[in-house]
């Protein structure tokens, strides 16, 4: 049973695991939004199982945001509206990445299906993600930016693909034929030569592995999440790279709709980190076959890597919602 305590006009909660652990501390106001509070790592629910009565939702949605406090309300309206649309059933996991207006802004703009979590420290994009993820309680679990350049009206056709391809992995991708997308040739250029990078390094065979907006089956994301280690940008490479490595191999691409803004990090700097953590990659999958002889590892690099929590004052004189 949770236990509460009071705290203004919310209430502090613990919910526990089944071994027994505190999991994760949340809070709610009137059971309508959900403000989860970095705890342990769950003991991840790696089953598969999607039958009736599994009590999983369709869709688990996963939001990294950092520097988004201005637009983070619109965009989580924006992206309820998308997924109501889909007919599916549905969770938003919000994870503020060490941004504490975001954070803010987020928790008040939260509904009942929004659960949004943060902590003090920048970890960087990947670890947002992979946080998320051992969160996630859906039969697919999706990735979306917070920024919602990458449209997320997407995600219910994304869905409809995965099914009628019986596709492990549906990525979003700039070079679909279908893909309405214009941005600078200099980024078309770099992301050409990262492109051709990866095939030469680990014969992924996509055109866009970069794109935020990606879906997987919840066995496949759980197996990834099992020991993937990429805290930053590259996440989305492991990720699909893993997938084929533990014999995920129907992958497929779906048009995207874009509407770039051009506000984001791709500088010397944030191109130097996605080629490190790249050759990290390859290093340990192909000469130290690190990611084949564990089964755990990045989960307890996870649990390892939590940074504290915003603090709960964080939370006083917000609007109700």
């Amino acid at each position: 049973m949770p236990a509460s305590a009071g705290l203004g006009g919310w209430a502090l909660s613990a919910v526990h695991g089944m071994d027994g652990e505190i999991a994760l501390a949340g809070v709610t106001y009137a059971e309508t939004a959900t403000v989860g509070v970095i705890g342990h790592v769950r003991s991840i629910d790696t089953s598969a199982d999607t039958s009736a009565g599994s009590g999983r939702p369709r869709l688990s949605v996963i939001v990294p945001a950092y520097h988004d406090a201005p637009v983070i309300a619109e965009n989580l309206h924006r992206l309820q509206a998308a997924l109501l649309a889909t007919g599916l059933t549905w969770e938003v996991i919000v994870v503020v990445d060490g941004d504490r207006a975001t954070y803010v802004a987020a928790v008040a703009a939260a509904t009942r299906g929004v659960q949004v979590y943060g902590y003090e420290t920048n970890r960087g994009k990947g670890f947002a993600l992979r946080y998320g993820m051992s969160l996630a309680r859906g039969e697919l679990v999706t990735f979306v930016d917070s920024d919602m350049e990458v449209a997320p009206e997407e995600i219910g056709r994304m869905a409809g693909l995965l099914d009628l391809y019986d596709a492990d992995v549906v990525v979003g991708s700039k070079r679909h034929p279908l893909s309405k997308v214009h941005y600078p040739w200099l980024r078309r250029f770099q992301s050409w030569c990262y492109q051709v990078l990866i095939r030469l390094l680990f014969r992924v065979s996509v055109r866009d592995t970069q794109t935020g907006l990606k879906m997987l089956r919840r066995d496949v994301a759980m197996r990834v999440l099992s020991v993937a280690l990429v805290k930053r940008f590259a996440f989305d490479l492991e990720l699909l790279a893993l997938a084929r490595r533990f014999g995920h191999h129907r992958i497929i691409e779906a048009p995207v709709v874009i509407d770039y803004r051009f506000a984001s990090t791709t500088n010397l700097r944030a191109v130097f980190s996605v080629l490190w953590d790249t050759m990290a990659i390859f290093y340990r999958m192909h000469l130290r076959h690190w990611y084949d002889r564990t089964d755990s590892a990045g989960l307890s690099a996870l649990q390892r890597g939590l940074p504290t929590a915003f603090a709960q004052a964080e939370l006083e004189g917000l609007p109700r919602t």
